[in-house]
């Protein structure tokens, strides 16, 4: 970034942080203001925009975009012990932070529970949204948890993996509606690769190391209480937002969404329903990727955001 964007970044983390007082939001622009303007919205609760940041802001800003990035209030480098970590707060949040950036309309990259949260959010306030772009992002969270017991169960006894097995069984038993059902389920995807790349390529691994070698990978700050407060605080934890996506599409809204083919926490039929929802021309899915498309195919990513228009 040239030194001079460098120093206004600065200033406008300074500035909103001064603003929020006890939110103390960690929030970062990259390019020029007078372009297009876009919002990442990491995943959780727990996440933190660290990987994006580090990987994806600035080539995105380059190809003409102002892009703004941010950690939820009480998630990553925004430390708040007092955070609630439930949907109403994240959307107050994230309106105030257009209002401190002066953003009166822009677009969303939602990315996996992200996505719920910028769902929400244009519900609210669809005026400001351009475009929400989903991005491997849940849409029936319930859906998802099961597909991955039942596909792992399946993976589990082609091997004879019973320890994974019992593990499926042991989840089963548990609320639905709490966070060791929904943490229990996620071991059990990561376990068996379903956030990783199938076959990495020269240009993955240069945008990996992009990311371990800086300063940002250091920054990888995860509040393991936020999932916990957030069941605790919200009472939409098991979320279908397929009925606000179709209200959002029948109100003229400007939906798109993009997805890692294998991508292993989404059946074929769910991925095929979020197509159908979108729009065929609004939807992409891209081979030889996983849950995080930005990482696994970049320059493929910023393609196609590009493609959605400015």
């Amino acid at each position: 970034m040239p030194p001079i964007q460098t120093l206004i970044a600065s200033l406008l983390l300074v500035s909103f942080s001064w603003a929020a007082q006890a939110q103390q939001l960690y929030v970062k622009t990259y390019g020029n203001q007078t372009d297009p303007s876009v919002v990442f919205v990491h995943g959780g609760p727990r996440g933190n925009a660290t990987l994006f940041e580090a990987t994806t802001a600035q080539v995105l800003a380059d190809a003409g975009f102002y892009v703004v990035v941010y950690d939820r209030r009480g998630e990553g480098r925004s430390i708040d012990t007092g955070a609630k970590f439930t949907f109403d707060e994240a959307i107050e949040d994230l309106n105030n932070l257009a209002n401190q950036l002066s953003l009166r309309k822009f677009s969303i990259i939602g990315h996996s529970f992200g996505g719920i949260v910028s769902t929400l959010y244009t519900q609210a306030f669809p005026e400001r949204v351009e475009r929400l772009i989903l991005v491997g992002a849940l849409v029936d969270q319930q859906r998802t948890y099961d597909h991955i017991l039942s596909s792992v169960a399946k993976q589990a006894e082609k091997k004879h993996d019973t320890a994974t097995l019992e593990k499926i069984k042991e989840v089963k038993t548990l609320d639905k509606k709490s966070a060791v059902y929904r943490g229990k389920t996620y071991e059990l995807a990561s376990a068996y690769g379903y956030f990783r790349m199938p076959a990495p390529t020269e240009e993955s691994e240069i945008v990996n190391n992009r990311y371990t070698k800086s300063e940002f990978f250091k920054d990888n700050i995860r509040n393991d209480q936020a999932p916990v407060t957030f069941y605790k605080n919200e009472k939409r934890v098991t979320m279908d937002t397929t009925p606000i996506l179709n209200s959002l599409k029948k109100r003229g809204r400007k939906l798109y969404a993009l997805y890692g083919k294998q991508d292993g926490i989404f059946s074929k039929a769910q991925l095929q329903d979020v197509q159908k929802l979108m729009g065929k021309h609004n939807f992409y899915l891209i081979d030889n990727c996983s849950h995080y498309p930005f990482v696994d195919q970049n320059i493929t990513f910023v393609n196609i955001i590009h493609s959605y228009g400015k």
